[in-house]
């Protein structure tokens, strides 16, 4: 069995918004890189897994923030891996500041497509392969949660541009969750509360596209979807706000 990863990250002025707090997609960003730093050094990063025309795609996503931390806060971001499927491996976050407290986590879910065809393509070989990464360590959150529909009150659109797309030629996980966000009202950032994050990845977004993004407010959450130029729901995706 394998050990959990650490990796030390800094809240920098380009990472916080007004309140000087760091923003969720600064967080979601340092998370992301730290599972592709964490992979690469285990041999099985993108860069491994292109030279067979394969890549990994997060399919879904979940981040619980107690509070944001202020600009110039030092944090480490722990990883590990403790499951491997046919489809879906996991991959779970700690983030903490520098006198040991935790104050966020996330759980996430990857799969791994042939670039050509764009299809998932069976991972259960990685965790045969590498099974000296898999920690015997519970997720340390509910793992996503499905949005299985969202019935939106207002909507913007968005065409997708260059700055929107990453190594997988297609839109960047936190560019669909700033494009959430921008539909909430600015001052939903200056509340104190804990909050959770989910996503779930339906579709690919590519280069040209006209995206929807729709929004629906409830009691207890905002529902976001985000559909494709076909019609098709793309993305979905909940913020809930939590004492």
């Amino acid at each position: 069995m394998g050990q959990k990863s650490t990796y030390s990250y800094r809240v920098e002025p380009q990472d916080v918004d007004f309140t000087l707090r760091a923003t969720l997609p600064a967080l979601g960003s340092s998370i992301l890189n730290v599972a592709g730093a964490d992979a690469h050094g285990k041999g099985f990063g993108v860069d491994a897994l292109n030279a067979d025309n394969h890549s990994w795609v997060l399919s879904r996503m979940a981040i619980e923030v107690d509070e944001r931390p202020t600009q110039y806060t030092d944090y480490t971001v722990a990883t590990w891996i403790n499951e491997y499927g046919r489809v879906l491996s996991t991959r779970n976050f700690t983030l903490t500041d520098s006198s040991g407290r935790e104050f966020a986590r996330a759980v996430t879910q990857w799969a791994m497509i042939d670039l050509t065809t764009r299809a998932a393509v069976d991972l259960s070989w990685v965790g045969r392969a590498h099974s000296e990464a898999i920690v015997d360590a519970p997720s340390p959150a509910e793992k996503p949660r499905k949005i299985r529909s969202v019935e939106p009150e207002r909507f913007v659109e968005h065409r997708v541009v260059y700055s929107d797309i990453d190594f997988n030629r297609h839109v960047n996980t936190m560019r669909y969750i700033e494009m959430c966000l921008d539909m909430l009202p600015v001052d939903s950032f200056a509340r104190e509360e804990g909050v959770r994050l989910d996503i779930h990845f339906l579709h690919e977004c590519r280069y040209g596209e006209l995206l929807r993004v729709g929004c629906q407010t409830l009691d207890d959450a905002t529902l976001f979807e985000i559909r494709n130029e076909a019609g098709e729901a793309a993305v979905r995706a909940s913020i809930a706000w939590r004492a």
